[in-house]
């Protein structure tokens, strides 16, 4: 808040860590910020980097985005425009999205999708239960939305690369037979598979042309993403675990990737976010932001202006929010068409009501663990 009176709102959300980053700007950000003047924000961006001498790491970048996301808000409001013409303008009408589609198994996946078609959504997400595993990630239960946040204590799933690796290039040929090629299919192996794993599922999921293929394997093997591209032209998206430009300068330059999935919250604000995008436009990679349900309508505002205005835009993760998370936070944003806009009001044009916020406190929850057939721990 500046002296007078304008108020901006940053989301510093770290799924499963969030009391880390409320302690992290308790204690070490926000006294920092006392009489500091709120439009210079670049300047506070670097003083908050590199002041800090430990630099880097998803706590410090996620208490930096929120106080970046917020003094982008302020300016905006100050200044009587939305933040996306504080970014250069909009490049585009609108901001293209996907949603999630998921189901227990082949069919129900379809019927999923076929409901997402209904709603607009013009690229979908698809994933699917496993035959033969108990509990597959990305699967939401019949919800729309899917959240494996919510149990007080890791739920245990369990994990076979080779049951995933014949299965899902059957679930793509099911669903392009079903919906044709015209609709845009996405597929995200969060992590899981080896680097030659991966160049064999992108291999095989090749005649189903995919959008892309997220995170195909740990996105700290950069040098594994060398190999998996000399396999296979399916197009490759990773970062939503990034937390700086340097996490994904190599796999840029180089262009072992085809998107960049770096978030607002995770990756420094808006202010970050921009370099990373500019970087990756030399290399014609293009931009296609973390937009889970696990990061605010704040942190989706901000999304939507960063991805009007970069040139690079790829796609945006859309999950949409409970309606009680809605009317926590007010939003101009809004849906339609399969394309989203964050809307034109002063700011990120979104607001938050503290008397409904204050009756959903914090509760604990952690994201599940993965175990191998055997009972070895995998990457979840």
């Amino acid at each position: 808040t500046t002296e007078d009176g304008i108020y901006g709102l940053g989301d510093a959300t770290l799924n499963g860590r969030e009391l880390a980053v409320a302690s992290y700007l308790t204690d070490h950000v926000i006294p920092l910020l006392v009489g500091r003047d709120a439009r210079r924000i670049e300047d506070t961006w670097q003083y908050l980097y590199k002041g800090a001498y430990w630099r880097r790491g998803p706590v410090t970048m996620c208490a930096i985005s929120a106080v970046d996301t917020a003094l982008w808000d302020i300016k905006g409001k100050a200044l009587n425009v939305p933040v996306y013409q504080l970014l250069g303008g909009a490049s585009r009408e609108g901001v293209l999205v996907y949603g999630h589609a998921s189901g227990k198994d082949t069919e129900e996946t379809v019927k999923a999708v076929a409901e997402y078609l209904k709603l607009g959504y013009k690229a979908i997400r698809a994933q699917s239960g496993i035959p033969g595993l108990p509990g597959t990630y990305g699967v939401g239960h019949g919800k729309m939305y899917y959240e494996p946040t919510e149990k007080d204590a890791p739920a245990e799933e369990v994990w076979s690369s080779e049951l995933y690796l014949n299965f899902v290039p059957r679930l793509f040929e099911r669903l392009r037979n079903e919906f044709g090629e015209d609709v845009p299919l996405l597929h995200d192996a969060h992590h899981r598979l080896t680097p030659i794993e991966a160049g064999r599922l992108g291999k095989s999921l090749e005649p189903y042309h995919l959008f892309w293929l997220e995170d195909p394997t740990p996105a700290e093997l950069e040098q594994g993403f060398r190999l998996i591209r000399q396999h296979t032209t399916t197009p490759i998206a990773v970062g939503e675990v990034f937390n700086s430009i340097y996490d994904c300068e190599q796999l840029i330059r180089e262009q072992l990737i085809d998107y960049i999935r770096t978030a607002v919250v995770h990756a420094g604000g808006l202010s970050h976010l921009r370099k990373i995008a500019s970087l990756a436009e030399l290399y014609h990679v293009r931009t296609g932001c973390h937009g889970a349900v696990d990061m605010s309508p704040v942190c989706m505002a901000a999304a939507l202006h960063f991805d009007l205005s970069v040139h690079n835009f790829g796609i945006q993760e859309y999950m949409r929010h409970t309606e009680e998370t809605d009317r926590v936070f007010p939003h101009s944003y809004c849906f339609s068409d399969g394309m989203m806009h964050p809307g034109d009001k002063p700011g990120l044009g979104v607001d938050i009501d503290e008397k409904l916020a204050a009756n959903c406190p914090y509760r604990r929850a952690y994201l599940p663990i993965n175990r191998k057939l055997d009972g070895t721990m995998h990457s979840w």
